[in-house]
C-alpha cells in the first residue's frame, strides 16, 4: 500500500511493532462484527500484525507524530473496479474525527488511484457511529439484509442474527 499522509495520521501497511496497538482493540472487540478476529495476547497480536502487513486489504492507521497504531482500515478489491470497506478504531480514540479523516483519504485513494467506481460497506443496524462515518462520507443506503449475519449467540446457544445494511458510493457521488 502507498503511504498516505492526512493532517493527523498516517495510512500505511501493518508492521510488527503494531501488536501492541492491535492487541488494545481487538482483545475485547467494540463491534460484534470483529469478534471473530478477538486477540488473546501479544503473541497473538504479532502473529496478526505480521499477517496483515503481508497484504495490501488491511491499511494500519497511526497517528502521524509517534506513528503508534490506533486502528485500521481494510479496502478488499472485487473484480474489475470494486471495493468493500471497513474500519475499525480503538474507542480510546474515537469521538475525535480519526475514523473520518482516515477513511475520506482511503476512498479519495481508492478512487484517484486505483481507479475504484464503486465502494461499499456492511454496517450492523446498531452500530450507530459507522452509520454515522458512512453518511459523512456520502454514503448511501442501499438496503437492509434482515437477519443477514450472526457474530454471537443467545444463552440458549442459538445464533443472534443481526439486521446490516449495506451503503455504498460511487465516483461520481465522490467527486460530486
Amino acid at each position: 500500500m502507498d503511504r498516505i499522509e492526512t493532517e493527523r495520521l498516517r495510512l500505511r501497511n501493518f508492521c510488527a511493532g503494531d501488536a501492541e496497538g492491535l492487541l488494545a482493540y481487538l482483545h475485547e472487540p467494540q463491534a460484534r462484527c470483529f469478534l471473530s478476529l478477538r486477540l488473546a495476547d501479544l503473541a497473538a497480536a504479532e502473529a496478526e500484525a505480521i499477517r496483515r502487513g503481508s497484504s495490501d486489504e488491511h491499511v494500519a492507521i497511526a497517528l502521524r507524530g509517534s506513528d503508534r497504531l490506533i486502528g485500521d482500515l481494510f479496502a478488499m478489491h472485487e473484480e474489475p473496479d470494486t471495493y468493500s470497506v471497513g474500519w475499525n478504531l480503538d474507542a480510546a480514540h474515537g469521538g475525535a474525527g480519526f475514523a473520518h479523516e482516515a477513511a475520506r483519504a482511503l476512498f479519495s485513494h481508492l478512487f484517484e488511484e486505483k481507479g475504484a467506481r464503486r465502494l461499499y460497506a456492511y454496517v450492523e443496524v446498531d452500530n450507530a457511529p459507522s452509520r454515522r462515518l458512512c453518511e459523512k462520507l456520502g454514503m448511501r443506503v442501499e438496503g437492509t439484509f434482515i437477519e443477514f449475519v450472526t457474530f454471537t449467540d443467545a444463552p440458549d446457544g442459538t445464533p443472534r442474527y443481526e439486521d446490516t445494511m449495506q451503503y455504498a458510493i460511487l465516483r461520481r457521488e465522490w467527486a460530486s
